[in-house]
C-alpha cells in the first residue's frame, strides 16, 4: 500500500467547482487502484506493508486524457510525413508514446489519425510504455480534402502521405455514402474505437480552402448512422461555420477546432448533445512556426484570429468542453499539458479546462475507471510542486515532479513510488506471454 500522505492540493477531477478541490488529503494507493481518499491522518493506517509518501508541499490531480492526438505524427513537411512513412515509423511512434506520458502527464490518449491496433496493443502488453489509447486509426475525408496530402502536383496513382492504408488501417480517402459505409465497417474490424472525419477543409492540408466543403450531407450522416451501428460515435474535424453546422446536423458527436463557431452554432451544438474538443494550443503553435508557405499561412491566420471568440461562444452556451491537444508539429509531443494553459488564455476557467482534461474526458469518452482522484478508480495520477491547478503553465517550467499510470511511476520523482521502466515492463511482458 503507498499512500500519498498530507497532499497540499488535490484536485479530484469530479467537477469544475470549488468541491472538487481538497486540501491536507491521504490518497491510499493499492496496486494499480486507488483504495481510499481520506483527510490526513498521520497515524492510520499501520504496518510494514505501508509506505507514505510525503506530499506536504505538492499538488495531486487526476492523469490527463488527451481527446485530440497523433502519436504516428512527428511533423507535417515532408521530411517528417516520409519519416512516419518509412520503417523507422514504429520507433518515432515509441518516443511520441513515452514522452507523451512521462513529461506530458498524459495516462489516457484519443489517438484520432494515425494509429493503428497494434500500438494500442503493445501499450497494453507493456511492451511500449506510453498513455492507454483509445482509436480513430483513420481520418476520414474526400478525394481533395483534409486527409489528402498529395499535393497540388499529384499524378493519379499517388497515395496521400498522410497516414496511407497500410495493415491495420484502411484508407482515410473515400467518396459516396456506400463506400464511406464500407469504410466505417473496415476501421470497426480493424479494432478502431471512434470514427474520426472531416466536416471542413483544414489548415495544414496542401489545397483545400477553409470555406469549402468536404463531406456532403449525405456522406457524413452514413458514416454517422453506420457508425452507431456498430456502438461507435463520431469525431468531427471542424473549422468552418458550414462544417460546424452539417456536423451538427448529420448526427456527430464531438466537434473539434471550431474555429468559427457563434453563438448560434454552439446554441445548436448543445441541443443536439455535442460536445466540442477547440484544439486551442495548435493555433497558436502554427501561428510561431512560421514553415509553411503562404496559402496554408492565411489559413493559419484566419484560424487564430477568431479562435478565442469561438471558444468563449462554446463556453457561454453550456457545451461541455474537453481539451485536445493535435500535437502536428514535433516539438508539441510532451506538453500535452499545454492545451489547458490555451483554453484558459482562450476565456475558460481554470478549473473548467482541468474538469475538460480529467473527469469530464473520461465521461464523455466512456471510461468509468479513470479520470477523477476517487475510490475504485486506476491510480492515475499527476504529482506537482506548484499549484498547477491555479496556474498549469508551470508545468512547463518544471513543476511536474511525477506520473503515475495504474499505480506505477515513470519520472522517478518521488522516493517510495514503484518505478515502471523499458526493461521492468519488458519482462513483465514476456512474463505474461
Amino acid at each position: 500500500m503507498i499512500i500519498l500522505s498530507n497532499v497540499q492540493k488535490l484536485y479530484d477531477g469530479t467537477s469544475a467547482t470549488p468541491e472538487a478541490i481538497q486540501e491536507r488529503m491521504d490518497v491510499w494507493v493499492d496496486g494499480a487502484m486507488i483504495k481510499a481518499v481520506h483527510p490526513h491522518n498521520p497515524t492510520h493506517p499501520q504496518g510494514s506493508e505501508v509506505q507514505r509518501v510525503d506530499c506536504s508541499s505538492y499538488t495531486v490531480t487526476p492523469g490527463l486524457i488527451d481527446c485530440h492526438g497523433h502519436v504516428t505524427l512527428w511533423g507535417v513537411g515532408k521530411e517528417n510525413l516520409d519519416r512516419m512513412n518509412s520503417p523507422e515509423a514504429p520507433f518515432w511512434a515509441e518516443r511520441i508514446l513515452y514522452r507523451t506520458l512521462v513529461d506530458g502527464g498524459v495516462t489516457t490518449l484519443r489517438d484520432v489519425g494515425g494509429a493503428t491496433q497494434v500500438l494500442k496493443r503493445l501499450v497494453e502488453q507493456g511492451v511500449l510504455l506510453g498513455p492507454r489509447l483509445q482509436l480513430a486509426i483513420c481520418m476520414l475525408s474526400t478525394t481533395g480534402g483534409h486527409a489528402d496530402f498529395r499535393g497540388p502536383d499529384r499524378c493519379c496513382g499517388e497515395l496521400s502521405r498522410l497516414w496511407p492504408a497500410g495493415p491495420g488501417r484502411p484508407s482515410s480517402i473515400v467518396d459516396g455514402p456506400w463506400e464511406c459505409r464500407k469504410r466505417v465497417r473496415e476501421i470497426a474490424a480493424c479494432g478502431g474505437d471512434l470514427v474520426k472525419i472531416c466536416a471542413s477543409p483544414g489548415v495544414i492540408s496542401p489545397t483545400d480552402h477553409l470555406e469549402h466543403r468536404d463531406f456532403s450531407l449525405e456522406e457524413m450522416e452514413a458514416i454517422c448512422d453506420e457508425a452507431a451501428g456498430r456502438g461507435m460515435y463520431v469525431a468531427a474535424h471542424a473549422h468552418s461555420q458550414s462544417g460546424i453546422r452539417l456536423a451538427i446536423e448529420s448526427g456527430v458527436k464531438d466537434i473539434q477546432h471550431i474555429s468559427f463557431m457563434n453563438e448560434e452554432l454552439a446554441e445548436l451544438a448543445y441541443a443536439k448533445g455535442c460536445t466540442v474538443t477547440p484544439t486551442s494550443w495548435v493555433g497558436q503553435r502554427l501561428l510561431q512556426a512560421g514553415e509553411f508557405n503562404e496559402f496554408i499561412t492565411s489559413k493559419v491566420q484566419a484560424v487564430s484570429e477568431s479562435h478565442a471568440r469561438a471558444v468563449k461562444a462554446a463556453y457561454a452556451s453550456g457545451l461541455k468542453l474537453l481539451a485536445g491537444t493535435d500535437p502536428v508539429l514535433s516539438n508539441m509531443h510532451g506538453r500535452n499539458y499545454m492545451e489547458i494553459v490555451a483554453l484558459i488564455q482562450e476565456g475558460v476557467p481554470p478549473l473548467a479546462a482541468w474538469f475538460g482534461a480529467t473527469g469530464l474526458a473520461a465521461e464523455q469518452l466512456g471510461l468509468t475507471d479513470t479520470g477523477t482522484v476517487i475510490e475504485g478508480r486506476r491510480a492515475d495520477l499527476l504529482v506537482c510542486q506548484a499549484d498547477v491547478v491555479q496556474d498549469p503553465s508551470r508545468l512547463d517550467s518544471g513543476a511536474l515532479v511525477e506520473v503515475l499510470k495504474d499505480g506505477w511511476g515513470y519520472r522517478n520523482g518521488l522516493s517510495g513510488i514503484p518505478q515502471q521502466s523499458y526493461g521492468k515492463a519488458m519482462n513483465q511482458a514476456l512474463h505474461a506471454s
